[in-house]
């Protein structure tokens, strides 16, 4: 490999830890604002929707503008989903969350679509089991937050932490193999 490639996959590899690292962190921010109903819940969300573009930003170097922007869709209606979910939660509203879950599901299985086409190292069904695990574990962290079990919710959000490396690492390998390694 010559040392112009290395230099790209680092680089690579560190934007991807960055936006999936900040993806997994502004949804902790989101539901602790919204469990403990802080005055910050407006801003923290609005950060928390700066994600899907930055991810868009970023693949926009390596894939199509209508690829970017399909990701930056489907990452936007992720976080929609998950937010409506949470509150849904909060308000113990059973039969609103459990349609929301479905859905956030059907979205998470789309974005592992566009993911294994976009990537060749790891399949959509590699994809599948890595989004839906960084779901059930986001839903458990939210579970545990809305019902003051602290202790539990940090150790789960390391979990979520780990999972969110992992999807950041395989998403820098496809990429740098697709485009890098010609």
């Amino acid at each position: 490999m010559n040392r112009s490639c290395e230099c790209e996959g680092r680089e690579i590899f560190a934007k991807m830890r960055l936006l999936w690292s900040q993806h997994v962190y502004w949804i902790r921010f989101f539901i602790i604002s919204t469990a403990e109903c802080l005055g910050d819940l407006k801003c923290v969300t609005d950060k928390l929707m700066e994600n899907p573009c930055d991810f868009a930003e970023a693949l926009k170097i390596f894939c199509t503008d209508e690829e970017a922007d399909k990701f930056c869709k489907l990452m936007t209606e992720h976080l929609q989903i998950a937010g409506e979910l949470v509150n849904a939660d909060m308000e113990k509203d059973i039969c609103k969350a459990d349609k929301l879950r479905r859905k956030w599901y059907k979205n998470a299985d789309e974005i592992a679509a566009f993911l294994g086409c976009l990537d060749p190292c790891h399949n959509e069904q590699q994809w599948r089991v890595m989004m839906r695990e960084h779901l059930r574990m986001t839903e458990r962290e939210a579970a545990l937050r809305l019902s003051k079990e602290y202790c539990s919710d940090i150790r789960m959000f390391d979990s979520v932490e780990k999972g969110a490396l992992e999807m950041a690492d395989c998403m820098a390998e496809g990429l740098f193999r697709r485009f890098c390694c010609k």
